[in-house]
């Protein structure tokens, strides 16, 4: 292994939408082998393939069996494998295809979101050692009962770093339609930059906090395995973003980026009995629950009741309306209210643990736009505020000018 050079690059939905794009991901990696690389490729579905199996399922039952719901959502990478090795073969490059089950991608039983467990790599090197391009089906493998299982958002990334990891490789490509990690979302601010590097944990703040380009699961593996992500698109060739750990970046800025999202809700839990155990209460329940908790605000008044408020996924609000009223009289509580309409924007950057004054500017930029700020959330590198969803857009265009644009 230690006299093979190889890589890891994963190809997302819109960079094998059509066979076009399968071509010219297959002139990409021939590239790679004529310049004595191994490659090991993973995939995932075609396109908007997967959002159609989901709508073939929704047409049969409104609550499809999970278990068979992953075994049809399974069939899509494994076209992408099979389309892709033909392809290379045209080429004159020997490619093999291989399903998350038959290289062994260990996993719980959790389906549609289960976790990879192991990998093993004796398929996978011995097609290398043969000069094979290996491809790999993506967002899938098997429980110990060889039932199949999928992983759920982001699960193609986490496919690939997983086996740079198995195989110990350091670097990972992840091919998608962007060209990297930008400080804003491009269709939002106007000529954002382009990071050439980006520490995990301030990738996975991004992603936490609304970023779309990976997915906080590839980088939470990404970091524990120390392999370096690289962030490119399969529509040119430029040079994409490192994901690498803080130690190893030359440049730190204060602010690396600016992000936004509305898919959350703020639920408030009024006048609760201030003492310990409350909260380990509440928010125990809403984890046996799997419901994830963001931001979380308690306010204590002089009469020795608090009040919690904290936002979870919109998805999740009714499961979690019902837990507040089931523990309502318990916990001394007197009502329980809810509020879709929150938007969080967000700055991130590795620079806030050696600077002061950033959330001072960040207040005082809102502010001066009249922007009120419902709740705050603050970590190391971190600062988030709730406004209202119509200041959304402006938010994150003055934080940016703030930051980023002097």
């Amino acid at each position: 292994m230690s006299d093979m050079k190889i890589i890891v690059q994963k190809y997302g939905g819109s960079s094998v939408a059509t066979t076009e794009r399968i071509k010219a991901v297959a002139d990409r990696i021939k590239k790679y082998v004529e310049n004595d690389y191994r490659v090991v490729v993973v995939v995932s579905a075609m396109g908007k393939t997967t959002d159609g199996l989901i709508k073939l399922s929704s047409e049969i039952t409104d609550n499809p069996d999970k278990r068979e719901l992953d075994m049809l959502l399974s069939t899509g990478e494994q076209v992408t494998i099979a389309l892709l090795a033909m392809t290379l073969h045209t080429i004159g490059i020997d490619a093999i295809s291989y399903t998350g089950s038959q290289v062994r991608v260990m996993t719980d039983g959790n389906f549609s979101n289960a976790r990879i467990q192991s990998i093993s790599t004796d398929r996978i090197m011995a097609s290398l050692r043969q000069n094979k391009v290996v491809i790999v089906a993506g967002f899938q493998g098997i429980d110990e009962e060889e039932n199949i299982t999928t992983l759920g958002r982001g699960g193609s990334d986490t496919s690939a770093v997983a086996l740079a990891a198995a195989i110990g490789t350091r670097d990972c490509e992840i091919y998608t339609d962007v060209d990297g990690v930008y400080t804003a979302d491009p269709r939002v601010i106007e000529n954002p930059k382009k990071l050439k590097e980006i520490s995990y944990d301030e990738m996975l703040e991004l992603a936490r906090l609304g970023a779309k380009v990976l997915h906080s699961r590839s980088v939470e593996f990404a970091k524990k395995y120390n392999i370096r992500l690289i962030v490119r698109s399969s529509f040119n060739y430029e040079e994409g973003t490192v994901v690498m750990p803080m130690e190893e970046m030359m440049e730190k800025f204060i602010i690396s980026g600016i992000t936004a999202k509305s898919d959350e809700a703020k639920v408030t839990l009024r006048n609760v009995a201030d003492r310990p155990g409350v909260a380990a209460m509440l928010f125990g329940k809403m984890g046996e629950q799997k419901i994830s908790v963001n931001m979380i605000v308690q306010s204590t008044g002089a009469d020795g009741k608090a009040s919690i408020s904290f936002t979870v996924l919109k998805s999740d609000v009714k499961k979690t309306i019902d837990i507040c009223e089931s523990l309502k009289n318990e916990l001394g509580g007197t009502s329980v209210d809810f509020k879709e309409n929150i938007a969080i924007v967000s700055a991130i950057g590795v620079g806030m643990t050696s600077s002061y004054g950033v959330a001072g500017r960040v207040f005082r930029v809102l502010a001066e736009h009249g922007i009120n700020i419902e709740m705050i959330s603050t970590s190391e590198i971190g600062i988030s505020c709730v406004i209202d969803p119509k200041y959304v857009e402006l938010a994150s265009k003055v934080l940016h000018a703030e930051f980023l644009e002097k």
